[in-house]
């Protein structure tokens, strides 16, 4: 894991106050003005004291467990202090909010609120699984969601949604094609026993037309605190060509690595997506000594070592004010090329005009393609753009990259992306 920084002990102002009794709520009621007007990365009420300035919010939860993401709004104040200290955006002053959503629907949409109260333009490369519970108040507000970390479908179908990456289902997409290069004979997706984990063994099915590998869907619960019946389901026979892929949650595959090294197949090749699997799990349980030596894994983006990420690097190092932001992780990558988008988007409104919203919008929905720096490939949210999908029509970046542990490290394991997006519109195989 490649950390900047010291650890993290600032808590952004953000919602909760829905666990408090009444006499603090009040009291809450009276202090809040004063503490959010007291900080430029915290609140709404910021956007009274400066009105010619642009604000943009960036979400994510923090201090709740292993949902937590608290890199990525710790990136955001970076970046806006770097914004501050280098001009703004397109020559206009910006101030970076920041919420923490507490991993509750009621936090989520009570960041949505203070988006709102503080007229943002954007909503930028934030997470939250509760998008059908903010989505309908940016929406309302005209608020674009740019970049968002891709835990709800709502992010991939509203018109106010901008993703930068594919999310699950580009990822157990590519996956599939990364288990075939590889040589897999037989595929054992551990998945989530739910509805979602249904349309993820279908991804991977689509993903192995045409081929003579065989998939067997091993359901498993999302929380268990022993996943040996899983793990033992999976490697089954251990005879070489079998593959184990885990579509599991980032805790949910943590579990599952311990029971899978205590059995310790010999010929059993380990698979998982990325934020299920990262450096930083990697590095814990034990690096090229652990379960996951020789793993492979499925990113949004290029590995943490690769060129690309060294602006991120240099922001962390320079404005991350003490936090630690480790650069390898997938939502603080994400959360980076959000604001590269945004970036370009807002240099190409006319300084002339008012950076609003729908100004925004304007630009993101105009097909014109934006470059990342080589994160992604160049991104457009225009309608010839769009996934031909009734549940994802907003999944316009269908590529992934390749990557396996090496030497104690995810590297990259083949050059540049690979579209999957004919696995997604449960087409052909590319020739």
């Amino acid at each position: 894991m490649t950390s900047i920084g010291a650890p993290d002990h600032h808590r952004t102002a953000g919602p909760g106050a829905s666990r408090r009794p009444a006499g603090a709520l009040a009291a809450a009621a009276v202090l809040l003005p004063a503490l959010l007007t007291a900080s430029a990365c915290g609140g709404p009420a910021g956007a009274a004291d400066a009105a010619q300035d642009l604000a943009v919010m960036t979400w994510a939860p923090s201090d709740t467990g292993s949902a937590d993401r608290p890199g990525m709004t710790a990136l955001a104040d970076a970046i806006g202090r770097e914004l501050g200290a280098k001009g703004g955006l397109g020559g206009r002053k910006v101030r970076v909010l920041t919420c923490n959503e507490h991993n509750t629907a009621d936090g989520a949409t009570a960041c949505a609120r203070q988006a709102v109260d503080a007229h943002v333009v954007a909503v930028v490369g934030s997470a939250s699984q509760f998008g059908t519970n903010f989505m309908p108040t940016l929406e309302s507000a005209g608020i674009p969601y740019l970049g968002g970390y891709g835990l709800s479908s709502p992010e991939f179908s509203s018109p106010l949604s901008y993703p930068v990456a594919g999310g699950m289902p580009a990822l157990v997409a590519g996956s599939g094609r990364q288990l075939v290069e590889a040589g897999c004979k037989q595929i054992s997706l551990i998945r989530p026993d739910t509805r979602v984990g249904d349309s993820l063994a279908g991804y991977l099915s689509g993903a192995l037309k045409q081929t003579q590998v065989k998939l067997t869907d091993v359901k498993a619960p999302e929380m268990s605190n022993d996943y040996t019946p899983v793990a033992r389901k999976a490697i089954g026979d251990d005879r070489g060509g079998n593959c184990v892929l885990s579509a599991l949650g980032s805790e949910p595959t943590s579990n599952l690595l311990d029971p899978y090294r205590r059995l310790a197949p010999k010929n059993t090749q380990f698979a998982s997506v990325i934020g299920s699997v990262q450096q930083s799990v990697v590095d814990s349980t034990g690096g090229d000594n652990g379960p996951l030596r020789g793993a492979y894994a499925t990113a949004w983006f290029p590995a943490e070592s690769s060129r690309v990420w060294d602006g991120l690097r240099a922001t962390a190092r320079t404005y991350g004010g003490g936090a630690t932001i480790d650069v390898s992780d997938p939502g603080v990558q994400t959360t980076w090329v959000a604001y590269e988008v945004l970036k370009q988007a807002a240099s190409r409104v006319d300084k002339s005009r008012t950076l609003t919203a729908k100004a925004l919008q304007t630009v993101l929905d105009s097909g014109d393609p934006i470059d990342t720096g080589g994160t992604t490939p160049p991104l457009s949210w225009g309608m010839t753009n769009m996934l031909p999908s009734a549940d994802s029509p907003r999944l316009v970046n269908t590529s992934v990259t390749f990557q396996q542990v090496q030497g104690g490290r995810l590297v990259e394991q083949h050059n540049g992306f690979i579209d999957v997006r004919w696995v997604l519109t449960n087409g052909k195989p590319p020739a």
